[in-house]
């Protein structure tokens, strides 16, 4: 197999050598080149001999001399070279599956891709791969891996994924592990199924697996007001949320006995809903589960309030608005709060918006789209000179909703500026400020 050339970047090392867009890299070093993976792995010698495919047929020899780190600057047509791997499971907690009709088709489609896990961080399931798979992974040194594990029970595996091979394949979760392979996890908690005792005995399996296994992330189950001929799943309530945070807790005072050290958290959407205290930062070691919701509330506050206490500015003549999800709402008041409190002149307004596309108990800032965000602040009076939006709510081109609506179309139906805060607790205090 060998791989299309779409484009070489000016000035490259790739450009200098006279590669062209068109031609095909079909090995380095010998090694035949079929995906991104191949490619990145090979492409770390400090010599290379690329075998190229021109257009029109015959094959030719390009030898480079470069340190490990550098990229040679060549483009390809996508990320991964090849199709990306689809999903291969069903699911009963799948939020693809409770998405509304007429999204964009881009939305439904639903991946499953070891080399997404190492490209991007994405989490994968196991039932895509084979033992050859998992053998380059070991091979190729790639770490870490990010698996949703969902449980350890192979027979609940079944149940909950909908695929007869779902159990079996936690055989990979062992292998990777023996071989040293570091390991992110996730279980998605559905009350009944994979909480109370699964998941204390999901829990012990996985700790079994340390130092491989790094970090396990329990997040509750999304459901939408869209899930029609699905099967039937309850929301956490205060008491059974506090029970999943009990739970982990008591694991975790068992191993941190044994290892000085907890990896097993409960995301932050467990402590909203239980109406407990969110621990403090020392609590998160690291935050290595912060794309799964887990301590960002900790860190965000952190940030903030030492940003606002470093803050050198005492006055400024600024009214804005800012829109947040219903389960960020208190936190962002907090903090908006405290900057008032501390500026003179400065006046936010935190607005709640509701999610009306995915549904009441969809309570994130990052699934707020366009309408939910424009029927919330038509409705909040006077927005001031600009209206800030969450970093996570557009899609990562920064152009588009999950309702195809722009900030530009925002900002035309609303008569205000529309900005994106930064992501972290300087970066919002910065937003607020609109700039230092």
């Amino acid at each position: 197999m060998s791989v299309k050339i779409s484009g070489v970047a000016p000035d490259s090392i790739a450009h200098k050598k006279r590669i062209s867009a068109g031609e095909e890299v079909i090995s380095i070093n010998g090694k035949e080149i079929n995906d991104v993976l191949d490619y990145r792995f090979y492409l770390n010698d400090r010599k290379l001999r690329l075998v190229l495919k021109h257009p029109k047929g015959g094959s030719k020899l390009v030898i480079i001399h470069k340190d490990e780190s550098d990229d040679i600057g060549l483009e390809f047509e996508t990320y991964l070279m090849d199709k990306q791997h689809s999903c291969k499971n069903k699911c009963v907690f799948c939020f693809i599956d409770q998405l509304p009709k007429g999204l964009r088709d881009s939305l439904y489609f639903k991946d499953d891709d070891a080399r997404l896990s190492f490209l991007f961080g994405n989490y994968i399931t196991l039932t895509n791969l084979s033992d050859a798979e998992v053998q380059r992974i070991i091979d190729m040194h790639i770490s870490p891996v990010n698996i949703s594990v969902h449980t350890m029970n192979p027979e609940l595996r079944v149940k909950m994924m909908l695929n007869p091979h779902a159990g079996e394949s936690l055989r990979h979760l062992y292998h990777l592990a023996e071989a040293g392979v570091a390991i992110n996890t996730q279980l998605v908690l559905c009350p009944g199924l994979n909480d109370g005792k699964e998941l204390e005995f999901s829990l012990r399996e996985l700790f079994k697996l340390y130092p491989s296994v790094m970090s396990i992330a329990a997040v509750p189950v999304g459901l939408t007001d869209h899930r029609k001929g699905l099967y039937p799943l309850k929301p956490y309530t205060p008491e059974t949320a506090g029970e999943v945070i009990d739970i982990i807790d008591r694991c975790n005072a068992e191993f941190k006995a044994e290892h000085g050290e907890t990896i097993a958290y409960a995301a932050d959407e467990f402590y909203i809903k239980a109406e407990r205290p969110i621990p403090p930062t020392e609590y998160y070691n690291g935050f290595p589960q912060l794309e799964n919701g887990v301590g960002m509330w900790a860190l965000l506050r952190e940030e903030f309030m030492q940003a606002l206490d470093e803050c050198t500015v005492t006055e400024r003549d600024r009214s804005v608005s800012l829109v947040t999800g219903k389960a960020a709402y208190p936190l962002i008041k907090e903090l908006a709060e405290a900057a008032m409190k501390k500026i003179k002149g400065l006046n936010v307004k935190v607005i709640m918006a509701e999610n009306r596309l995915f549904g009441s108990m969809i309570t994130v800032s990052g699934l707020l789209c366009g309408e939910d965000i424009a029927y919330a602040a038509e409705n909040a009076g006077e927005l001031g000179e600009e209206l800030m939006i969450p970093p996570n709510c557009l899609r990562s081109e920064g152009d588009m909703f999950l309702d195809d609506m722009t900030p530009e179309q925002l900002s035309q139906r609303l008569g205000v500026k529309i900005t994106q805060t930064g992501g972290s607790g300087d970066e919002l205090l910065s937003s607020m400020l609109g700039g230092n």
